[in-house]
């Protein structure tokens, strides 16, 4: 089913990521979400071989990802990017640095069931910044901030989805989506 809508944008600090588990910060959303644009950069290469194609293999490369928002608050700015707020004011720092974290969100089908996504590990950079003057038409300006993702170091993976029409669903994923026990993970 084609995609018709998207909401609940939510991250999560990582704790710790390493050979014992994963484990991160509760969720926190961030509202007004526009869009989120994943892009997978991967190789695959051909093995010739007995005068032919012999074997595939592929790899998997960067995953950028863009997110567009009515507008990001300062709490919000400050927790993606590793800068301050106190009392009202963003501070950002030369040393501020992004902390790594979970991205997740939903996505409604054109069947009517949900898509839930959870991208695993990565990090956002400082956007640009630009501000235009009201002129007799309303044009509104977002927010956009670009990030990179990787592969957790526990185990490897870097996504997980679930749709509600998919065999096997169950109904308790969806409403727990966006708990910490959903994206921690520990033998």
């Amino acid at each position: 089913m084609a995609k018709v809508g998207l909401k609940n944008l939510y991250y999560a600090k990582i704790v710790t990521d390493d050979n014992t588990g994963v484990v991160y910060s509760d969720p926190v959303q961030i509202a007004g979400v526009i869009t989120v644009d994943i892009k997978t950069a991967s190789d695959t290469s051909t093995l010739f071989a007995d005068d032919g194609p012999y074997e595939v293999a592929s790899s998997l490369g960067e995953i950028s990802v863009d997110v567009d928002v009515a507008d990001l608050s300062l709490d919000a700015y400050a927790a993606l990017l590793g800068h301050s707020v106190d009392k009202g004011v963003l501070e950002c720092s030369s040393s501020d640095s992004a902390p790594e974290i979970a991205l997740g969100f939903e996505s409604l089908k054109s069947n009517g069931k949900k898509r839930f996504v959870w991208l695993y590990k990565g990090s956002f950079s400082e956007p640009d910044d630009s501000y235009k003057t009201k002129e007799d038409k309303i044009d509104f300006q977002t927010q956009k901030i670009s990030g990179k993702f990787v592969i957790r170091k526990y185990d490897g993976k870097w996504k997980k989805v679930a749709d509600e029409d998919a065999i096997g669903y169950v109904a308790t994923t969806g409403a727990n989506w966006y708990e910490k026990e959903t994206i921690n993970v520990t033998p």
